[in-house]
């Protein structure tokens, strides 16, 4: 990862400096404002951003330009030479990993913003420049933590959105989003904005884990900013390139929802739950298929769960502990999960035993009602003997005085 910063030449100096607004150190000035412009191959939009905003932003507002960019082209460069004709200081981190997308540029920029005010727009030109000074002049007149920019109020318009089916898609997310956080996201009409305007002071960065292009979801849900107001828009048609918006975006994005949504512990029992439920399907399918074959049920149901598992690990790593994955290696947490499991059967089998023979169940009804019985003690050891961080070593030895 390297960072290249450039301001506008100083005077009877051909060199281009490193401005004092961009170094953490200087502190941040009242009202100051760091604009954070995530890009990923948007060397034709660059220029035409920097001129509007050029234009639309005042003398008297203390703003830097903060681009983070992921791009595989030209832009740094097309960066560095538009930077050199602006009236505010201009910085480019170029990520050498894309980790976490858009919203993760979004949170490495967040890290390094000193100011008291961070605004995030993307760089497309679909956010119009000249609402950047009115979203940070809302905050200030009404105290709010957060303002966004927002299509779905009186003023606003989605007319940018290419066709039918990206409006349905995006009303839908919307929808969704607004069903599973109803506290987090009150006041906010239009969480998929990507137009907003923040507090420094209310961003916990190291509390963020984002993925994919919905950072402000990420920020409302985490942080849960005190006071929020919205800011109508019109939202724009792009001004070069092509959307970046694609059906693996959308998938990501309902696996955000999903790790946003089971942050707490009983949502993540609920959702260790739902999964397992959904794991009945091939294991049951396997004990069928198995037992159809003429092996023995007790055998069968061994070989069987190991289908299950599969299943149920698949979807825990995505859905549940995707942001826990790092803390061991793939290797080491499929083999626990499936140790654990495995282990289970020392418990399930005997009770599956039971049910058949002293209670005349059939096999299938007795291995489901076996599989509810032991749910507790599973989620409660999976969640600590495999995605729960290791503890660190303590450093060093006791000596003798």
């Amino acid at each position: 990862m390297s960072e290249d910063v450039w301001s506008p030449p100083a005077p009877n100096d051909p060199e281009l400096v490193i401005p004092a607004e961009l170094d953490p150190a200087a502190g941040a000035a009242p009202g100051s404002v760091t604009l954070i412009v995530p890009t990923f191959n948007e060397a034709g939009n660059v220029p035409e951003l920097l001129r509007r905003l050029g234009e639309a932003l005042p003398a008297h507002l203390p703003c830097e330009v903060l681009f983070v960019d992921d791009s595989t082209d030209d832009t740094p460069a097309v960066i560095e030479k538009a930077a050199a004709n602006c009236p505010f200081p201009v910085a480019v981190l170029h990520r050498a990993d894309a980790e976490g997308g858009l919203g993760g540029a979004v949170v490495e920029g967040v890290q390094r913003a000193a100011t008291d005010w961070i605004v995030v727009m993307d760089a497309d030109l679909q956010h119009p420049p000249h609402l950047v000074p009115e979203l940070v002049g809302e905050g200030i007149r009404t105290g709010a933590d957060l303002v966004v920019a927002s299509r779905y109020i009186s003023g606003g318009s989605r007319a940018g959105l290419a066709g039918g089916y990206r409006i349905a898609v995006s009303r839908g997310a919307t929808w969704l989003a607004k069903g599973l956080f109803p506290r987090a996201l009150r006041g906010i009409s239009d969480p998929m904005s990507g137009f907003f305007a923040m507090r420094r002071s209310v961003v916990t960065a190291d509390a963020l884990r984002p993925l994919g292009y919905k950072i402000l979801l990420e920020l409302a849900v985490r942080c849960r900013p005190a006071e929020v107001a919205e800011v109508p828009f019109v939202f724009q048609d792009r001004y070069s390139g092509e959307s970046k918006s694609t059906a693996r975006e959308g998938l990501r994005f309902l696996a955000h929802l999903a790790a946003l949504r089971s942050a707490h512990p009983l949502a993540r029992m609920a959702g260790f739950g739902l999964i397992g439920l959904s794991g009945f399907v091939p294991n049951l399918a396997a004990l069928w298929l198995l037992m159809g074959a003429g092996m023995h049920y007790l055998p069968a149901e061994i070989v069987a769960n190991q289908a299950g598992v599969l299943w149920n690990f698949v979807l825990i790593e995505v859905l549940l502990f995707r942001d826990r994955r790092r803390h061991r290696h793939w290797a080491d947490r499929i083999g626990r999960f499936a140790l654990l499991a495995n282990a289970d059967l020392v418990l399930r089998i005997p009770l599956i035993a039971v049910f058949v023979a002293q209670f005349g169940m059939a096999v299938l009804p007795a291995t489901a009602l076996a599989l509810v019985t032991t749910f507790v003690l599973r989620f409660a050891a999976t969640e600590a003997l495999v995605y729960l961080p290791r503890k660190p070593r303590t450093a060093g030895r006791h000596t003798r005085s």
